[in-house]
């Protein structure tokens, strides 16, 4: 089943994200070569994209005019004999071949005027011819003209350059795998437990491809999608193409179409399961000291009253009886009684007054200011 050509320069178009201003079937030959190849060739905005027939979307090679130096023919114009034009290329010199001189005329005219960005002399076109490279001059102009805002500040000189595969891989994530085709599926194949989509280079440079692995009614079915790097940011190659700003929308515009039934491929890690003791430094001691006694507190003992049982003497049991010294004992001596009676009348009052609050004894009464018994 063959695209329909708008189908196909609608992709073209979404792919170089620039406008097209001639087209035609052309020879090429690179210096080094023996043979020119056919191409079919689109002039998109400055550059010349080569496809190897009018139904492949994606360019084989593409040729930067804004490098070239001048575009000189081989040989006299003929009207009916092929025409060939060498383009000399800062880096390279490129010869193309067209079947006739009138249609080598036109192709000249148009490359001239994008690169220099001026009608050439001296060109043997029609009038309808001549208005188109007009029409084309003036969307080129546009299209180069510096737009009306202010100008940006300087690139870091780390930004400079396209991003680098490393760059690119860090933003999906770890689903990007440098492998082919067959080592994407195998790995798919045998780890379905891990994911269904990996992020591959693809054989073309500069862009991606995305294998996948999907589960039918049938079982399991490999798919294998490409994904185009642009200017703009990548071109899914659908039916209807899909544009998205970065290689992380890609993966999640698949995610989303399948309705989250697949997910990135993640490889599993392994897992330990014992746990060993780290060995104690050698500048510490392990083993346990005793702990030191803690001081005991010094207290003054504290002062006690006496009791009212203490300070009074005992009362004799009843039934017991005092029996008085005889006063006409002549063994009794009344020195000896006296100094007796001294003592203990001195050691009682003593006794009462001990207490260092100095309260008085229930069995006290003050009379003018004196404690009396």
């Amino acid at each position: 089943m063959s695209v329909p050509p708008r189908v196909v320069h609608k992709r073209r178009e979404t792919i170089t994200a620039l406008p097209l201003y001639y087209s035609g079937h052309l020879l090429k030959k690179h210096s080094k070569d023996k043979d020119f190849k056919k191409y079919y060739g689109e002039l998109r905005g400055c550059s010349l994209f080569l496809y190897k027939d009018d139904t492949q979307d994606t360019y084989t090679e593409k040729l930067d005019l804004e490098q070239l130096k001048s575009m000189e023919s081989d040989s006299p114009y003929q009207k009916k004999e092929p025409t060939v034009f060498t383009l000399s290329l800062s880096t390279e010199k490129v010869q193309l071949k067209m079947d006739s001189a009138d249609m080598g005329e036109v192709w000249r005219g148009f490359i001239l005027t994008v690169v220099k960005k001026e009608l050439p002399s001296k060109l043997q076109l029609m009038p309808g011819q001549v208005l188109q490279l007009k029409e084309v001059l003036t969307q080129e102009i546009k299209r180069k003209s510096p737009s009306s805002r202010p100008p940006l500040p300087p690139r870091p000189g780390f930004l400079s350059g396209p991003p680098s595969k490393d760059k690119l891989s860090s933003e999906i994530a770890e689903c990007f795998f440098d492998v082919t085709r067959k080592e994407a599926e195998k790995m798919l194949e045998e780890n379905p437990e891990c994911g269904s989509i990996i992020l591959r280079p693809s054989t073309m440079p500069n862009n991606y491809a995305l294998t996948l692995r999907q589960v039918s009614s049938s079982g399991p079915v490999m798919k294998n999608y490409r994904v185009t790097q642009i200017n703009a940011g990548f071109v899914i190659e659908l039916e209807t193409p899909v544009t998205v700003s970065s290689l992380k929308d890609v993966l999640k515009y698949f995610i989303e179409k399948t309705e989250y039934r697949l997910c990135p491929f993640i490889p599993s890690q392994p897992y330990d399961t014992l746990i060993e003791a780290s060995p104690a430094p050698k500048c510490l001691n392990t083993t346990a000291r005793a702990p030191k006694p803690l001081p005991k507190a010094q207290v003054p003992p504290m002062l006690r009253s006496r009791t009212k049982e203490e300070i009074l003497p005992n009362k004799p049991d009843e039934g017991e009886y005092v029996i008085p010294d005889d006063p006409n004992d002549s063994s009794l001596n009344l020195a000896q009684l006296d100094d007796e009676l001294r003592r203990a009348l001195k050691q009682r009052r003593e006794n009462i007054y001990v207490s260092t609050d100095e309260k008085v004894s229930p069995y006290e009464t003050k009379l003018n200011g004196k404690t009396t018994i």
